[in-house]
């Protein structure tokens, strides 16, 4: 089992292994958006009377709080299942322990009776599912052999989306802030059950643990990109496209409101997000299906980012309805190529088997930077320098510069 928990995968896994994987995912999804898209919300609004905040601004530090705690969890956690030699694997009792503290966490948030346990308790939702979350996207270049990675990558990707579908709906059917936060928790545990029971992690023994410092443990987490140029250059273009999405994304309602002067902006936004969440759907599966059949993944990677780009670029210049909708459908088609065949490319430019979970934390890091980067980047640009039109010309060309940069990745086709 030593040999097997570090060495590269070679065992094609079953349609049981990712469907029990992906629900773990749904399940941690799940966790994130109830909370995102109902609840918090649902809480900002009752505790900001009497705190001197808007509703706004309030949800706006509870929620910046937390995605600072995610940015270093993710990858903290990861370093610590590379070295658990636990009878249970390196993996398991990580999903079992965040999930555990998920749900609890939740119904911590339950009870909030006001800012601080409100912050405190989003917190902790974002420190224990990430340590799930670690886990799970570990487990794949543990298990899964490159070939068949575009393939998983698109079912988990797939699970991203069913989770927020499914949290947000669980949140909204409850009939309550406590009964939303109780669904959500509840499903978080079961969601991981059957992936816990039903498949043995690989364990790592004691003798492949590399000695305990506190100074390697901490440098670890820098990756020179002069020692590591692929991965450097893979997570420098998972970070500008998906800054470029996060881009167009953020001032969306907006937008609609004062640029297109829609009669019903919230209502745009959900038709909007609708439209992409079913054209990525379609194509999320099938692209990393189509990457492993290849046996290829950059030019996947730098065509969905062209074709985003693209897009962007077309909502700065057919500002109406009509080319909002077009825009949205484009947009999921790309992405949903994207998050399947890039997530495989990941996997296959990690530098070391000991340190999968580490590494792939640090480039979930590019995933949430984005959404920090973004606000500081955008507003300027949208009040100072030229609108909505140059803030979209801008994020296409940083998705452009993202989707281009793929070429610099020389270890893999």
């Amino acid at each position: 089992m030593t040999v097997d928990a570090l060495a590269e995968p070679t065992e094609r896994v079953g349609r049981g292994w990712t469907a029990a994987l992906s629900l773990a995912n749904v399940a941690i999804w799940v966790g994130w958006y109830g909370p995102l898209q109902i609840l918090l919300a649902q809480q900002a609004e009752d505790f900001a009377p009497g705190t001197g905040m808007s509703k706004e601004t309030l949800l706006a530090w509870v929620t910046g709080a937390g995605a600072a705690v995610s940015l270093a969890a993710n990858p903290f956690f990861g370093a610590l299942s590379d070295r658990t030699t636990a009878r249970w694997g390196r993996r398991t009792p990580w999903i079992v322990a965040g999930a555990a503290g998920g749900a609890l966490s939740l119904l911590l948030l339950a009870g909030a009776g006001g800012l601080w346990a409100m912050a405190v308790g989003w917190s902790l939702v974002q420190l224990t599912l990430n340590a799930a979350f670690a886990a799970v996207t570990a487990a794949v270049p543990d298990r899964v052999p490159r070939l068949q990675r575009g393939a998983v990558g698109g079912w988990l990707g797939a699970a991203q989306i069913l989770g927020a579908v499914a949290g947000t709906g669980l949140a909204t059917a409850a009939g309550g802030i406590a009964a939303g936060y109780a669904a959500c928790a509840v499903f978080v545990t079961v969601g991981v059950l059957p992936y816990v029971l039903r498949y043995p992690d690989l364990r790592l023994g004691a003798a492949d643990r590399p000695a305990w410092s506190w100074r390697s443990f901490a440098r670890g987490f820098w990756l020179s990109p002069r020692r590591h140029p692929d991965f450097g250059w893979a997570w420098l273009t998972r970070f500008l496209i998906n800054l470029s999405n996060a881009l167009v994304i953020l001032y969306l309602l907006y937008y609609l409101r004062d640029r297109l002067h829609h009669d019903d902006p919230e209502q745009g936004v959900l038709i909007l997000t609708a439209v992409d969440s079913v054209a990525l759907l379609a194509t999320v599966v099938v692209g990393g299906v189509w990457s492993d059949r290849v046996g290829r993944r950059k030019p996947f990677v730098r065509w969905s980012g062209v074709l985003m780009a693209a897009a962007t670029a077309l909502l700065a210049v057919w500002q109406t309805w009509a080319g909002a909708i077009v825009v949205a459908a484009l947009l999921g088609v790309a992405l949903g190529v994207f998050m399947s065949v890039d997530f495989a490319l990941m996997t296959d430019v990690l530098p070391e088997a000991r340190d999968r979970g580490k590494d792939l934390g640090v480039i979930n890091v590019a995933n949430a930077l984005p959404q920090v980067a973004a606000p500081a980047l955008a507003a300027p640009i949208v009040t100072h320098l030229g609108g909505y039109r140059m803030l979209y010309l801008v994020a296409a060309a940083v998705g452009l510069a993202g989707a281009v940069l793929v070429g610099r990745i020389r270890g893999v086709d």
